[in-house]
Parts: C-alpha cells; structure tokens; sequence
C-alpha cells in the first residue's frame, strides 16, 4: 500500500474506532495492532456497538460471524481486524480509482 493510501484508510479507521494519536508516520503493522486493541475492547465492552459499525462498513456478516467464531483460527479481534483493514484499503482503492471527472462549468 503506497504512503497516500496508508493515510486515507487510518484516518478512515481511526475514525470509525475512535482511535486517537498520531497517525503519521504509522505504519500498516502499527495500524493493524491500533485496531486490533480497539477491537478487543470493543468485543468486550461494546460488542453492540462494534456489530452495528461491521454492518455500516459493509462487511459481510457471513465472515464475521465467521471470525466471531471459537472454530476461527485466529483470535475474534484479530480476524475483525483483517476484516476491516481489508475493507478499508478497498474502499480507498474504489474512491481512487472511480474518481469521478472534475466539472468544467464554462460550458453553462
């Protein structure tokens, strides 16, 4: 992931999982390991709350319920957070990639 991208998708996530501090400089790794803490607190203290985020960021129930899972190879807030880093550099590539034309208003 190029450095532009990086800090598209933290600051999309750190806004989403209310992760504060400095994003600069982070790292895709340092990134990772933000979230994942975020998310452990989240299944413990605000289980709720980080189901409804999975469903506004359109991640699909199937492979949360998956990664939620006690047959999951990995622990459930490392496998939510592959879920949503991989969700969010998509979502980063998409806005990138079909950046709609700036409009010329000469025309009018």
């Amino acid at each position: 992931m190029d450095e532009a991208d990086l800090k598209n998708t933290t600051a999309l996530i750190a806004r989403d999982f209310e992760i504060e501090g400095n994003s600069e400089g982070i790292t895709e790794e340092e990134l990772f390991d933000a979230l994942a803490s975020q998310i452990a607190y989240m299944i413990e203290h605000r289980l709720e709350f980080l189901l409804s985020l999975m469903y506004r960021l359109d991640i699909d129930e199937r492979k949360v319920e998956a990664a939620l899972s006690p047959a999951a190879p990995d622990m459930a807030n490392i496998g939510l957070a592959k879920l949503v880093l991989d969700r969010q550099k998509k979502r980063v590539f998409t806005k990138r990639f079909y950046k709609p034309p700036k409009l010329d208003d000469e025309g009018w």
